[in-house]
């Protein structure tokens, strides 16, 4: 019998040239300088919000028996709040593994952190319908969590799950990408609040002269809070508005201008724990997502954990002529505690199937 054909997806490939480690070598001599623009928009547009909560703040302390200042005040903290940068939460749909209940799964996300060179993840989490794996600081203390997606991890073999947990530790943004990252956040916020809003706003206007126009008494009915709110939050369209648009246009324009080169960083971080072929056939096996349908498939049927992983993993290592394309293990997750992490997600696994069917359509 000949030597075993190798898989199309996992064809060994010589890295063109322009290309370290199989990432392209972005050339861009403005790189520095656009990063140090995109970091300056940034930062003015959270000194924005700063200016909002401070202004509110003194408006408030300079004249607290006068109405008006608690009117104007509250309105600018309340901006403040709802532009403050966001800390991060886990989806409602999260749940987090106990360490002692999952120290496999803890142990190998603890090696593939050290190697990739970001900190360990303080909690491990699971999602039964998402196929996306993300690690991320969240809240207040900044906790490293690293949340896993059930099915596509379900999928596959040990090589490729490190390879999966190392991507989305390569994807943590660096300081200067969180700052833009949270300000284009804030631009989006302003948008919606100019451009986004004009319907329920009209609506509520309408609302608002029908109560008055039924009111007893000949009289005009008086202004309410809502209509000071609504002019205030008016003219603060019309003074902010085009600048804040313009900055969210060009801040954009530059986030585009280095996503090549963020991407090479990110794959660069990726390859100290895996291999360009491991990268290469993950990424393609997840944008096809072709594992999905037959795992649904089994599940319907009403298989169990342990055959739909089987058959997974058959589809996964083995050529058309049923020959083992290459051993599954990995130098950081062997087959044995690889089936160790499968016991201790059983329960997780059985819950999470019964929905699998449910996945196209979220």
């Amino acid at each position: 019998m000949g030597p075993p054909r190798q898989a199309p997806c996992g064809t060994a490939r010589q890295a063109p040239r322009g290309t370290v480690g199989g990432a392209h070598r972005v050339r861009d001599p403005f790189a520095l300088v656009k990063r140090g623009l995109a970091l300056i928009l940034a930062l003015v547009v959270h000194l924005l919000t700063l200016a909002f909560v401070a202004l509110g703040a003194w408006a408030i302390a300079r004249a607290p028996g006068f109405i008006w200042s608690w009117l104007f005040g509250g309105a600018c903290l309340a901006i403040g709040w709802a532009l403050r940068p966001r800390l991060g939460a886990l989806p409602a749909d999260t749940e987090v593994l106990d360490r002692a209940a999952a120290g496999q799964l803890y142990a190998v996300a603890d090696r593939v952190a050290e190697r990739i060179g970001v900190p360990r993840p303080v909690k491990v989490a699971v999602r039964d319908l998402a196929t996306r794996t993300a690690y991320d600081r969240v809240g207040l203390a900044r906790t490293p969590v690293l949340v896993i997606g059930l099915p596509l991890w379900l999928a596959l073999p040990p090589k490729q799950r490190v390879a999966l947990l190392a991507a989305a530790y390569a994807r943590l943004p660096t300081g200067g990408e969180r700052v833009v990252s949270e300000a284009l956040a804030t631009l989006e916020s302003w948008r919606d609040a100019l451009l986004g809003s004009s319907g329920p706003l009209r609506a509520r206007d309408e609302a608002q002269t029908k109560i008055a126009a039924s009111s007893l008494g000949a009289m005009d009915h008086p202004g309410t809070t809502y209509e000071v709110a609504g002019a205030f939050g008016r003219l603060i369209g019309r003074v902010l508005g085009g600048p804040v648009l313009l900055i969210r246009y060009a801040l954009t324009r530059l986030v585009k201008a280095g996503e090549a080169r963020t991407l090479a960083r990110q794959r660069a971080r990726a390859l100290r724990a895996v291999s360009e072929r491991d990268l290469d056939e993950l990424e393609e096996l997840a944008a096809g997502a072709g594992y999905l349908a037959p795992m649904q498939a089994a599940a319907l049927r009403g298989e169990s954990v342990t055959s739909i992983r089987q058959s997974a993993l058959a589809r996964f290592r083995l050529t058309d002529d049923g020959v083992l394309d290459s051993p599954p293990d990995s130098e950081l997750l062997g087959t044995r505690d690889s089936g160790r992490i499968d016991e201790e997600l059983l329960a997780h696994y059985t819950r999470a199937i019964g929905g699998f069917g449910l996945i196209g359509s979220l």
